[in-house]
């Protein structure tokens, strides 16, 4: 809770906390309410920011991740642009349409208040005759403590609408459980989770790695990048191996990538169906040059049970084997929803995630138990910066009233639907990816918008073309 010294409460129309992808699409799509965006670092970019690698790049190529009114320069360009490129795209759009202006950066907020009517959550049970009614009324229903970098005294902001952008990555890393002294106390080497090897830099990451036994926990994205880096830093006579520990590794289409690549020779052949993968957004494209530091002895892997600890040496396994170290990073992912639980107030907090573990987001963004708030950036999908805008988009025609929420059980109705279905296509559902019905979810957020769902402009195309985030900008007769 924020106590230090207060200063008076300023009050606004929206808030907006963060300034990531999706922050800045919201606030691009919000700006005629003149919205307040904290942003508790020093840039926008979230985690093509904070929680790249030198290595790391977009998984796909650069005209499935633009905003509908801002394409790529060189767009037809077919390599994945860089994280620093994307940087570079996301503050050209940024500048281009005037949305710095409502950043406050090295803003953190570090209370929530809600002030307004308990809503359509009575003691837990649904009761919705009018559900949420009209979003802007000119009464608050949010305040928020904002507290500056090096600074004492706590800014207090009253919104009548707040919108959560700070994603389910970054921040707060998740930590492996460790049995009784055989903890990272027991470790004679270095250990860091991959947030923090992020931010090192080029020189104070080659030296960390260099020369060094290196062992990854983590086989997914971030872990793949992390273990090139690491075979890169290793050239040369003096090399060490890097070793990345894995219980599976995302499988991608069978029948090819197991022709195309040597995934039974290094013992990766997974465990689970490509629809799985494809089903919880964890498809993962190895970068250049992966197998072949493999081949030279530069990548190596071990396939471990759940359970290892560490030991003065390195790591041990339930085997009875041990694994010789001088450093270990733990990719293991973020508690993105420890993080936001921890930011809202109860009874919120408790309500975020149904018996399931899962947050029930209507359209990905509304929570039906929590009023006059949207959540922005924490449903997947193949394109995570289009769903982001397309839900921006819908969120501001909300705000300005071109359509009204469907009641309270109608809304959890819906998400019941949803997630039934992300159940029967992939064991990893919690992560709440539509990658399996996208284009039916967009269609749907086009009609509740009073949008055509046929977003091509003749059948043939609606048939035979496949959709990008360009399909979605505004038309004149839509505004």
């Amino acid at each position: 809770m924020a106590n230090n010294k207060q200063s008076s409460l300023l009050v606004s129309k929206v808030g907006i906390i963060g300034a990531g992808v999706s922050g800045i699409a919201a606030a691009k799509q919000l700006r005629r309410h003149n919205p307040v965006v904290f942003e508790a670092s020093e840039s926008i970019g979230g985690v093509w920011k904070h929680c790249s690698y030198r290595s790391t790049r977009l998984q796909t190529p650069r005209c499935d991740y633009e905003f509908s009114d801002y394409p790529w320069p060189e767009r037809d360009n077919s390599s994945f642009p860089s994280h620093v490129e994307i940087l570079d795209y996301l503050h050209a759009y940024a500048k281009h349409f005037d949305v710095l202006k409502y950043v406050k950066f090295n803003s953190k907020v570090v209370d929530i208040r809600f002030t307004g009517d308990q809503g359509p959550m009575v003691s837990g049970e649904i009761d919705d005759p009018e559900g949420f009614g009209l979003p802007l009324t000119g009464r608050t229903s949010w305040e928020v403590a904002v507290q500056g970098n090096n600074c004492d005294t706590v800014q207090w902001y009253a919104f009548e609408y707040l919108v959560v952008c700070i994603g389910k990555y970054g921040d707060l890393p998740r930590m492996p459980s460790f049995p009784s002294h055989g903890g990272p106390d027991s470790f004679n080497g270095t250990v860091l989770h991959s947030l923090h090897y992020s931010k090192l830099d080029k020189e104070a990451s080659s030296d960390l790695l260099k020369g060094k036994k290196v062992v990854i926990v983590g086989y997914k994205k971030s872990a793949i990048d992390l273990a090139l880096e690491c075979a890169e830093a290793n050239q040369g006579p003096d090399g060490q191996p890097c070793t990345m520990l894995r219980k599976a590794v995302s499988k991608f289409i069978e029948s090819y990538l197991e022709w195309k690549l040597p995934l039974k020779k290094y013992g990766l052949k997974p465990d689970h169906p490509f629809e799985e993968d494809y089903a919880s957004c964890q498809m993962a494209i190895l970068p250049e040059k992966f197998f072949s530091e493999a081949d030279q002895g530069r990548i190596m892997f071990k396939r471990t049970s759940s359970r290892w600890w560490f030991w003065s040496g390195g790591v041990e396994f339930e085997d009875k084997t041990k694994l010789e170290a001088d450093v270990v990073v733990l990719a293991t992912g973020f508690e993105g929803k420890k993080k936001l639980k921890s930011l809202l107030p109860e009874p919120f907090s408790s309500l975020l995630e149904d018996s399931s573990g899962v947050m029930p987001l209507y359209r990905g963004t509304i929570h039906p138990l929590i009023p006059n708030m949207a959540f922005v950036g924490y449903l997947e999908s193949v394109s995570n910066l289009h769903s982001a805008e397309l839900r921006c988009k819908w969120l501001s025609r909300l705000l300005d009233n071109k359509f009204k929420l469907p009641r309270v059980n109608k809304m959890l109705e819906q998400t019941r639907e949803e997630m039934e279905v992300m159940k029967k296509t992939t064991r990893f559902y919690k992560r709440h990816c539509i990658s399996t019905f996208s284009i039916n979810h967009s269609d749907e957020i086009c009609e509740e918008m009073g949008w055509r769902s046929w977003r091509k402009k003749s059948w043939i195309s609606e048939i035979l073309s496949p959709y990008n985030n360009q399909d979605y900008v505004e038309e004149n007769k839509e505004d």
